[in-house]
């Protein structure tokens, strides 16, 4: 008898997504395959830097007032770091971190380049581990950015060596350090502070279901904010889902795929 041969990554991708989306698979597969349309972030910086408009629009959603103490968790290659700078406008404090040491060099070159000089010194850069934050921090921060590595199907797409070893072991262990990095997240915030959680992952393992399993594991300790109340436009620009919101290029004229979820961590004596 002939040996059953496997599937290639290229299938098992193919047939993991479209289980996933099932008719809308193939209008959304030719959407990440088409070309992004980035746009610059803002006419302050004094070099121009151009990012996706759903990121653009996900940064703009964390509610940051002057003087708070932001972190970016997973801030290479730096836009969002940027747009939180920008906010901040040379008041409170922004801690830009990337384990990678050299994403990290990115970032720092991103921050020297684009930024003017009195937005630049509220920022210090790290290198920690973000599973392990609490290790260094806690109930330190007001506002907290997550954009966590994710599976990047976009690019995975466009990219055919990533796509021969694809497996659906990637999401899966992907969600497990998301899970990790959102829980130390959690701890570094004040209480009362707001957490913004996103991806650019089209794969609900890692964007609500991680929302999921941080109410299941940290029950009472958060709660999630309606982002449409403060920001209408989000009702026409994203996609409700059972947590959190998504943008997804098929139906935003390219722009996306990004997920985000806003939390608050509760007040001891709520």
């Amino acid at each position: 008898m002939a040996k059953k041969e496997k599937p290639s990554g290229q299938q098992r991708f193919e047939q993991y997504y479209g289980e996933l989306y099932g008719e809308r698979w193939q209008t959304l597969r030719e959407a990440l395959l088409k070309p992004s349309n980035p746009v610059s972030l803002s006419d302050r910086l004094v070099e121009p830097y151009y990012m996706d408009q759903a990121s653009i629009l996900a940064a703009s959603i964390l509610p940051i007032s002057e003087n708070n103490s932001v972190l970016d968790m997973c801030a290479a290659p730096g836009g969002k770091t940027l747009s939180l700078a920008l906010r901040l406008n040379g008041k409170g404090s922004l801690t830009a971190n990337d384990r990678s040491a050299s994403r990290r060099n990115r970032l720092l070159n991103v921050i020297q380049t684009c930024l003017p000089s009195e937005l630049r010194q509220i920022i210090r850069v790290t290198g920690h581990d973000s599973t392990k934050w609490s290790l260094h921090e806690k109930n330190a921060y007001d506002r907290i950015l997550l954009d966590a590595p994710c599976s990047s199907e976009r690019h995975v797409l466009t990219d055919s060596s990533a796509l021969s070893i694809w497996s659906p072991n990637r999401p899966k262990q992907l969600a497990i350090q998301q899970f990790a990095m959102l829980a130390a997240a959690l701890d570094a915030a004040k209480a009362g502070a707001y957490i913004l959680y996103s991806t650019c992952s089209i794969c609900n393992l890692e964007n609500e279901l991680v929302i999921e399993k941080l109410i299941s594991r940290r029950k009472g300790l958060f709660e999630e904010v309606d982002m449409v109340v403060h920001h209408p436009e989000l009702e026409n620009l994203s996609e409700k889902l059972e947590h959190g919101r998504i943008v997804l290029p098929d139906r935003q004229n390219g722009c996306g795929p990004l997920y985000f979820c806003l939390i608050r961590k509760k007040e001891t004596d709520e």
